[in-house]
């Protein structure tokens, strides 16, 4: 006990020494923080007289991830808007269900092939879906992109991916943490999940009012509070529903993503959830014995070629039909590539469900690869047209959509 204070601030410190590294090298955190979650962990290797292992105290660690993981979705649920989907034009919709059906459908396919059990194969079929917003954000904004023809597309591609995500998961904590033991108890388990989620989508709807007036207050101190306390405790309560943690703390920013004061609260959350966001990735890093990675390799690069062929194809579908060049379709297959935290958060919720162990390298793996093979793709999307272009002589790009001003 004496000694705890000291390991988790060694680990911060290691964390924030990873994070500058990574600053440094303008690359995603992700990879680095699991990676050396996996180096300095209680699986650490021991060479000689040297060991690595530095932390020893996963426990307070692993809740602290646990808090990360609530802040991740709270936020996600506050960006999300019932207002925006309302909106969205076709395109996106026609894009978003292209994209997840087909990314679903291969997850789905090579599940089977790969021999796994029912449930694996679902909770693998939900981690091909699910793209990284933190990693394709980040890619957008340090190409400066941002203003280019294919990005609104790639934006709503996005939020139609987290629609898919809340529901999945939603679904799948019915499924897995409702311990349903039969056919009847599985659909009332999945009916109360599906049942909460639309709850607080009313909520998000006609509840503004009435919140708006129970968050109008002065002080910062005591709104921080009054949210943060909120969020915990409805955070608790799903999981007395058997409904996953994290997904009530997603909910809770949903019912709060229409109020006068979501962008107060956004400001809010963002130190935390980038602080305790980087401690849940080398949290996932401390679980991982590195000598379990080989067992999952070819695995994940068979769920890694899947998902580079789903996503070029889906953003080649998507972009042709909203009128754009091959060209501005190929990058938004490139530019959604990317896998991170939500693959994580599917993997961790089939873990928590008690499936097969293997789950762990093998998201581990794909989530390393694919965060750091995405952004490399999307920025070489240049090179990557002209290559793709040799074999499939496409004509010069001609965009029918008008191209944004910067």
């Amino acid at each position: 006990m004496d000694h705890m204070m000291f390991e988790v601030g060694t680990a911060l410190i290691l964390v924030a020494i990873a994070s500058i590294i990574a600053g440094k090298l303008k690359f995603s955190i992700i990879p680095f923080l699991i990676v050396l979650g996996m180096l300095v962990g209680p699986h650490a290797p021991t060479i000689g007289i040297l060991d690595f292992k530095f932390i020893e105290s996963q426990g307070i660690i692993d809740f602290l991830g646990q808090i990360g993981i609530l802040f991740l979705l709270f936020y996600l649920g506050l960006e999300f808007s019932v207002q925006k989907l309302i909106k969205s034009g076709r395109n996106i919709v026609v894009g978003g269900t292209i994209y997840v059906i087909l990314n679903f459908a291969l997850g789905l396919a090579y599940g089977f092939v790969i021999n796994m059990p029912l449930y694996e194969t679902l909770i693998i079929a939900g981690m091909l879906s699910v793209s990284s917003t933190a990693i394709v954000a980040k890619v957008l904004v340090d190409l400066r992109r941002t203003g280019n023809a294919e990005t609104e597309l790639i934006l709503g591609m996005i939020l139609f991916d987290d629609i898919f995500l809340a529901v999945f998961l939603s679904i799948m904590s019915g499924l897995l943490l409702g311990g349903a033991t039969s056919v009847g108890a599985t659909i009332i388990s999945v009916g109360i999940s599906i049942g909460y989620m639309l709850l607080f989508f009313v909520i998000a709807r006609k509840g503004p009012p009435i919140l708006n007036k129970l968050l109008n207050i002065t002080s910062s101190e005591i709104f921080i509070i009054v949210v943060f306390s909120s969020m915990f405790f409805i955070a608790g309560f799903s999981e007395t529903l058997h409904v996953a943690e994290a997904i009530g703390a997603l909910l809770f920013g949903l019912a709060l993503s229409e109020t006068d004061h979501s962008e107060r609260i956004e400001q809010l959350v963002i130190p935390f959830r980038d602080f305790f966001g980087a401690i849940f990735f080398f949290s996932f890093g401390l679980g991982i014995d590195p000598t379990t990675l080989g067992n999952a390799l070819w695995l994940a690069l068979g769920a890694v070629g899947l998902t580079i062929i789903g996503n070029l194809v889906a953003g080649m579908i998507a972009g042709r039909k909203a009128g754009l060049s091959h060209k501005s379709s190929l990058n938004i297959g490139l530019t959604i590539m990317a896998r991170g935290e939500f693959t994580i958060i599917v993997a961790n919720l089939g873990l928590a469900g008690g499936l097969s162990a293997v789950l762990k390298p093998f998201s581990a793996l794909y989530v390393l690869i694919l965060a750091i093979l995405g952004p490399l793709l999307a920025k070489e999307s240049k090179r990557v047209y002209r290559g793709v272009n040799k074999i499939f002589k496409w004509s010069e790009p001609v965009e029918k959509v008008k191209k944004r001003k910067v």
